[in-house]
């Protein structure tokens, strides 16, 4: 598969593993549209890269030999502010991995999909999406859904009534994986107002991020899960 980009797509490889980085790197830059600008086994590697090559994409591995890379996210955004982070990982943690997603992660990959599925996320996360495969929000929905004690439909659908018709239609944008500069685009609004609606909403529906309003949409009909 090829990335169909008019440009190149920086990417910057961090994982601990050797033969995996090489592996990693044989593989994307093998595609015409995608450019490897470093590899790093360390989280301190990882920064000094990052802050010197500004990747657009940085793809993560979550388990460094020991280094917590969750905790590494907000310093690798700040080190590379254009940079989108994508997970890499054997890790199934669905904990894990929604800690990696509030950190500022936009999307997470099992190690152990085919290598067409990387190569999509990267893709995506570079256009300003979230990558989350269906199968990963069900696991999520699923430890949501078994965590609850008591029926919350009468409570959770007098929260939804009190949104307003834009208000729905930024959850849907959200639920397709979309940042707010995207749905600003399609809005035909001002980044500024996305994020005032969004502040609406994390009120209205209780819910602390964005991650949680896509759970909550998906859980409540809200938006549908991306296939």
């Amino acid at each position: 598969m090829s990335i169909p980009h008019p440009q190149s797509i920086r990417v910057l490889i961090i994982d601990d593993h050797g033969i995996v980085r090489a592996g990693l790197r044989m593989l994307l830059e093998s595609q015409p549209g995608i450019t490897v600008v470093g590899e790093a086994a360390t989280c301190a590697d990882a920064l000094e890269l990052a802050t010197r090559a500004q990747p657009d994409v940085i793809v993560l591995d979550l388990d460094l030999g020991g280094e917590n890379a969750v905790e590494s996210i907000p310093a690798l955004l700040q080190a590379a502010r254009e940079a989108h982070i994508l997970i890499l990982t054997g890790v199934r943690d669905s904990e894990t991995h929604r800690q990696a997603i509030r950190h500022g992660a936009v999307g997470l990959v099992l190690k152990e999909k085919a290598a067409e599925t990387l190569l999509q996320a990267i893709a995506k996360v570079r256009a300003g999406e979230v990558w989350l495969e269906s199968t990963m929000i069900a696991r999520v929905l699923g430890d949501l859904t078994r965590s609850q004690t008591s029926p919350r439909t009468s409570p959770e659908a007098a929260k939804i009534a009190t949104l307003t018709e834009r208000e729905r239609e930024v959850i849907t944008l959200i639920g397709e994986g979309l940042r707010n500069k995207y749905i600003a685009e399609r809005l035909y609004i001002s980044e500024a107002t996305v994020r005032h609606h969004l502040t609406s909403i994390f009120a209205k529906l209780d819910v602390a991020d964005r991650f949680e309003l896509a759970i909550y949409a998906y859980q409540h009909s809200l938006a549908k899960p991306p296939v």
